[in-house]
């Protein structure tokens, strides 16, 4: 999945918490996140003076980044529940980052088919391999 269409997708698909996000997908849209809310807020400090786009967007934007990142955790085969433990401080940021930098569940789990299996799937269709 390349940049534009993980961004595509997450905000298609904002308030999806079922099935499951590769980590191109999440890793993507995570970098577009900062890139966006990086150039507004520099926008806002120079023209408008307090963060009022950069504020807009975020808002705008919390439930996809939430979404991804549950989906991202059923990917990896766990419960979208494990983003609670971002509320404890630094240990809840390391091991949410480990969940999120780890390898897809192979297969089928109980969130669905693996994304890799889908696009290799569809490719294998198109090529005819």
């Amino acid at each position: 999945m390349n940049f534009m269409d993980a961004v595509k997708s997450v905000y298609s698909n904002y308030v999806g918490f079922q099935g499951r996000a590769r980590r191109s997908e999440y890793w993507w849209f995570f970098l577009f996140y900062l890139i966006a809310y990086s150039v507004l807020y520099a926008i806002d400090l120079s023209v408008i003076g307090f963060p009022a786009l950069s504020g807009i967007f975020a808002l705008a934007s919390f439930l996809p980044s939430l979404a991804v990142a549950v989906r991202r955790l059923h990917d990896t085969g766990r419960s979208g529940w494990w983003i609670l433990i971002s509320l404890v401080p630094l240990v809840g940021f390391i091991v949410l980052i480990i969940f999120y930098v780890s390898d897809s569940q192979p297969g089928v789990n109980q969130h669905g088919p693996n994304p890799k299996g889908v696009v290799a799937a569809a490719a294998d269709a198109v090529t005819g391999g």
